[in-house]
């Protein structure tokens, strides 16, 4: 697929001097909504490269996601965290022709929701993560501030077999960046990387980054390496996220 098909499209309000990146933030705005399930076979079968977005109930996924596609309202943040218990499905690329799926998992972890509910979840999402053929890369998001959590660990080994074969790429988002200052930033990249460094000894398919959806950290870097991974043509498939041993910029 051309650039130019996707250059038209807005970048959001924050223009980008960088032509990657608004080649990409233009791509990411044409997510559109495609179905949503609550079960694994409800979810239609398809050939296009998919990206399941996961992260605990208060990691900032919907927000990540609405900032990413610059859209408001694309995911669906439940007023109360938790009860969202589908996944949801997006649409990337022209619409004739879509080139790519977002897939918006329901968050976990919230205390309120009830432990039937949470297992029940736990054994769905272990599910798509371990068996879903289309998958083709997984973006967890935590808030730093909290750290890496049982639950993220759990996550992290039900995908870690496949991102070890080069299955799976995996990129950690450390969501509300703006709420670090720069110390407090590198010291969460740092353990961030070794909490990584438990269940994927490969780095090669394995990266973290900081992003803010408040003030745009990182948000160029995560649309450039999305669009890689699912544009390998259109640049090196790691572009844009921050390798586990780098600090921030």
């Amino acid at each position: 697929m051309s650039d130019s098909k996707h250059t038209g499209a807005p970048v959001s309000a924050r223009q980008t001097a960088d032509p990657q990146a608004k080649i990409a933030l233009g791509w990411a705005h044409t997510a559109r909504f495609l179905t949503t399930a609550s079960k694994l076979d409800q979810l239609p079968q398809h050939e296009l490269p998919e990206i399941a977005f996961v992260g605990r109930s208060n990691a900032g996924k919907s927000t990540a996601i609405n900032t990413l596609t610059q859209k408001r309202q694309l995911a669906y943040a439940s007023k109360t965290p938790g009860r969202t218990q589908h996944i949801n499905l997006f649409e990337l690329g022209p619409k004739a022709q879509a080139d790519a799926v977002f897939a918006d998992l329901p968050g976990y972890g919230y205390a309120a929701v009830e432990r039937s509910a949470k297992l029940r979840w736990q054994e769905v999402m272990a599910n798509y993560l371990e068996v879903r053929r289309s998958l083709s890369g997984v973006v967890l998001l935590a808030d730093p501030r909290h750290g890496i959590k049982d639950l993220d660990h759990q996550l992290l080994q039900f995908v870690a077999p496949r991102v070890s074969t080069g299955q799976v790429k995996l990129l950690l988002v450390l969501t509300k960046a703006d709420k670090l200052n720069r110390k407090e930033q590198g010291q969460a990249l740092r353990d961030a990387q070794e909490a990584l460094r438990e269940f994927v000894t490969d780095e090669s398919d394995v990266g973290i980054t900081l992003f803010s959806a408040l003030n745009k950290t990182g948000l160029d870097d995560l649309a450039t390496l999305l669009y890689g991974w699912t544009h390998p043509a259109a640049g090196e498939p790691a572009a844009g996220a921050t390798p586990p041993e780098a600090s921030p910029t």
